[in-house]
This record gives structure tokens, sequence and C-alpha cells, in this order.
């Protein structure tokens, strides 16, 4: 059932949990940056600050709710995110009743499809309805007066997550992994694809430090060609990571990804770079990809990644969603993996960024390799007043 411009109405979509008709009465977007010691370098490019965009929903009751968009690529990224979810998404369902967050999530999903094709931008519309639709989940959870990770179906023990630091590399390898270590973490990600002496290198000042049966992934942020993967991940096999991430671009096809999963002696991983749940269901079904990492703030939000991760349980994937931003999103995935349980592990960005814990207040507690989240409502968390000097624009739609 639909209202006249298409809007859904009605009863909570089948196989949601049941949450209370809502109206929304605005929805703001902020955009932070923070500046960073240490640059944080991939293989494609480099971030020179940290940046957010955070997603303010209010009901017409009052109850709010906050998300996160994606927004560390190209620089001016964020800004752009955040006018595309006031000026664009925005008036298209505030003031409007609504019987769940999917149902807003399939609806912004289906009016801009065709703009987001015709401008070419599926990626940044993705994002901005991303941000929205954990910020809509976040409220629902608030209203229902449970966190989300148990309002999305997480056993009553599922309040903890296992978490990996991330981000490692390419300089000062050493310092960086002794941080994560004294800070809690047990599991830790290696960057790479910084050319042959300075991988190896890492490999090795890593093995040192930590022994030979930490648990290790590496994340080579499409670095390589088809050839190049398949050779490089026979050197790697000595070093016996947990996953090869990214060893190539996200967009070659099934076929390549097949051919380099047959050869490959690690599994291989990826997630964060695909767009839709046809691309997930494809990525699942091949079984080139032993470990499925979307990205909450990047596609999907909640209401798609909730999805992506029960059936990529269902097929026996390992899910470990991805994350590398402010706060707001990293409680989303952590949430998002207490709720569907598995083995999985939270990512957990071992750079400097007070955007992490600053738009996540109180910050959630890590020990002996698990972050416990919070038995209060919703995500349990909310921007703090000192990451307020970091903002440096905001805009609200309020019809």
């Amino acid at each position: 059932m639909a209202d006249k411009d298409g809007a859904p109405a009605g009863e909570t979509p089948a196989g949601w949990p049941e949450t209370d008709p809502f109206t929304i009465e605005s929805v703001s977007a902020e955009v932070y940056r923070a500046p960073t010691p240490r640059t944080v370098r991939t293989s494609f490019g480099v971030m020179q600050d940290r940046p957010a965009v955070v997603v303010r929903v209010r009901s017409s009751e009052g109850s709010v709710g906050y998300g996160e968009a994606w927004c560390n690529f190209p620089a001016p990224a964020a800004e752009y995110r955040a006018r595309l979810i006031v000026s664009v998404l925005a008036p298209l369902i505030v003031r409007r009743e609504w019987p769940h967050p999917a149902a807003v999530y399939e609806y912004l999903s289906s009016k801009s499809r065709i703009v987001a094709i015709q401008s070419g931008e599926p990626g940044p519309f993705s994002q901005a309805i991303a941000g929205i639709d954990i910020a809509l989940w976040d409220m629902a959870a608030r209203r229902a007066e449970e966190p989300l990770w148990r309002l999305l179906g997480g056993e009553a023990s599922a309040g903890a997550v296992a978490a990996y630091a991330s981000g490692i590399g390419p300089e000062g390898v050493t310092d960086q992994a002794q941080g994560a270590l004294e800070s809690g973490y047990r599991a830790f990600k290696l960057k790479v694809g910084f050319g042959e002496e300075t991988d190896l290198r890492n490999l090795e000042a890593l093995r040192h430090l930590l022994g030979p049966d930490a648990p290790g992934a590496v994340d080579a942020n499409q670095a390589w060609s088809p050839e190049e993967a398949a050779r490089w991940s026979k050197v790697l096999e000595a070093y016996a990571p947990m996953w090869l991430e990214e060893p190539i671009a996200a967009d070659q096809p099934t076929g390549v990804w097949a051919s380099l999963a047959e050869v490959s002696p690690i599994p291989l991983a990826g997630g964060e770079n695909l767009i839709g749940e046809g691309d997930f269901r494809r990525a699942i079904q091949d079984g080139a990809l032993a470990v499925i990492q979307p990205d909450v703030t990047k596609w999907g939000g909640i209401s798609g990644c909730l999805r992506v991760a029960r059936k990529a349980l269902g097929a026996g994937r390992r899910f470990c969603p991805h994350h590398l931003g402010g706060g707001i999103g990293l409680m989303a995935s952590a949430h998002l993996l207490a709720a569907v349980g598995g083995d999985g592990l939270l990512e957990v960005d071992s750079n400097p960024n007070p955007l992490r814990e600053g738009l996540a207040r109180p910050f959630p507690i890590l020990s002996d390799g698990r972050l416990r989240l919070s038995g209060e409502p919703g995500l349990g968390v909310a921007p703090g007043r000192g990451a307020a000097r970091f903002r440096t624009s905001g805009e609200t739609f309020k019809e």
C-alpha cells in the first residue's frame, strides 16, 4: 500500500522487527573535519584529515537518531554528501508517516535510482541514503527503549563483539601495532600494495612483534592486477593471514575473482566497494569471497547490510563489516555484527581519529579483543560536546 506519491504506508515489512510508525519532522547533516598527526595512506590515495558526515533525524514527537555517511574520498566528498542528504533526499521523506526504517530505505533507493544513474553517482546517493537509514534505526531502537543489536534480533549474550585493529602501515608499523596491542586488540590487519620491499619488511616486523600465531589479515586496497594478486597470494602464504582483502579491483568480473580464489591459498575478502544486493548476492553465491565485508555507511545502512549479513552467514561465509570513518558508523557496524552473530570481527581503524571517540560518547570499552556494547537504547552513543570544535558546516531540512 502506498500514498499518492508512492511512499509506503501500513504494516511493518515482512521479516523485520516490529517498530512503531513515525513521522520525520527534520533531517540534519553536519560535516566534521579533524586534523590528524599522521596521514592515512592506502595503495590508491592519502587522507590528509579525518572527515565525517553525521545525520540527525527527529520525529514529530521529538525522538532523535544519529547516522553517518561515508565521505573519505575525494577530499571534498563530505560537503557534497551533506548537501545531497539535505537538499535532495530529505524533502522526499519529511512530514510523512512511515511504518518502519526499512520502508524509508526502500523508498529513497527507488526514488533516487534514475537520478543516480543519470548523474553517474550511485555511490554518493547510496552513501547518503545509508546515513539516513542508520539514523532512523537508531531512532527506532531508542523509541523501543532497546539497544539496536537487541531490536535486530541479537541474543541476550550478544552485547560484545570481537574486534581487530586495522589501518596498520605502511609507515611506523611496529609502533602502531604495539599501540593497538596495548589498547586491548588481539587481531590485526596490515595494509599492503606499496611495493615488495615495503610490504615484506612490514610483514616481517609484525611477525617479529606479534609472533607467528597472532590473528592477522592483509588488505591490498585493489592494488594488483589478477596476475600480480595470484603471485602475491603465494608470497603471503608464508605469513598465514586470515584473509587477503581486495587484492584486485572490486569491479573485476566474477570469473576473474573466481579464478583468483581457485589459485589463492589464502581466503579472499571484499565487499566495501560493492553496491546493491545483486552484487552481494553474486559475491556470496559464486564462492570467490570467503569473507563478506559490506560497509554500513557506504551502502545499505542497517536495512541493506542486515539482509546481506544473514545471507552470507546462511551460505557459510564469514561476515566482517568494513568501516573507516567516525564513531557513529563504527557503532552501527558493531550493533549489526552483534545482532547477526557468527565468528565475524569488527574493523576498528588504529590510526588517530578524534571523530571516532568524539562522535560516539560514551565510547565502549575494549578488553581482550572484544568491544563491549552499551545496553542503552539505540546505538547507545551520541556526539560529544568536544566534537563541536571539528564541525565545519551543517544544514537542516524541516518543511
